[in-house]
């Protein structure tokens, strides 16, 4: 090879290296920006006392099938929720149990209810709305606890290094498909216990055609 075409060849090389690894950087970039996305439908997490009250003292909840974060799982065990209007049958435990028991609806079931959540993280239950419970044993009525969950994503400390998202943060999500769009203020949880889940409800789901299971892009 003579040195002009040896010089030309290395010059086509450097250029085919370069566009190979712009195009990698991009097929990487785009990947790692996929989350995957499950729909939460109405449910209840119970403390001890109101799942005594409900359902018996010492009773053992039955597992229906897990979902998505690690020893969280849905119940066999159903209630029913009333609020002033009307009332929600049939509505899933998901255990373990908790600090405080929390209610967590879609707005279409708030209107029905005839109550009015306020949207929240899971767990920021003050001065949110009241509802009654009625299980096989008893009823409670709650002062505070029902809430319409925010939508947001699950993380480890891992996946938020490499989304380059911290806790607590609020991103984008670009949904496609025939009733494709754009989800703003979807919170970042980040927590060396939870695994790389977006959770949105009912309403959410419904509204962009979503049925679980599908992966969005994610946009800073």
């Amino acid at each position: 090879m003579t040195g002009k075409k040896e010089e030309l060849y290395h010059v086509i090389m450097e250029a085919v290296m370069t566009e190979l690894q712009q195009r990698e950087i991009a097929v990487t970039s785009d990947s790692a920006q996929k989350v995957p996305v499950s729909v939460s439908a109405r449910h209840v997490h119970l403390e001890q006392r109101h799942a005594d009250l409900l359902f018996g003292k010492g009773y053992t909840f039955t597992k229906h099938r897990d979902i998505s974060q690690p020893g969280q799982y849905s119940c066999q065990e159903q209630v029913t929720i009333v609020g002033p209007k009307q009332r929600l049958e049939r509505v899933r435990i998901v255990a373990p149990l908790r600090q405080q028991t929390q209610v967590e609806i879609s707005k279409t079931d708030a209107i029905k209810l005839g109550v009015n959540p306020p949207v929240r993280h899971s767990g920021d239950l003050k001065d949110s709305a009241p509802v009654t419970i009625i299980g096989p044993k008893g009823s409670i009525e709650l002062e505070e606890g029902c809430i319409i969950a925010d939508r947001h994503i699950h993380m480890s400390p891992e996946d938020a290094r490499l989304y380059g998202v911290a806790n607590h943060q609020k991103v984008k999500i670009e949904i496609d498909g025939e009733k494709g769009g754009m989800m703003y203020g979807v919170t970042v949880r980040v927590s060396d216990r939870y695994v790389l889940d977006m959770h949105i409800d009912t309403d959410d789901a419904n509204a962009f055609g979503i049925k679980g299971g599908e992966y969005l892009t994610l946009i800073k």
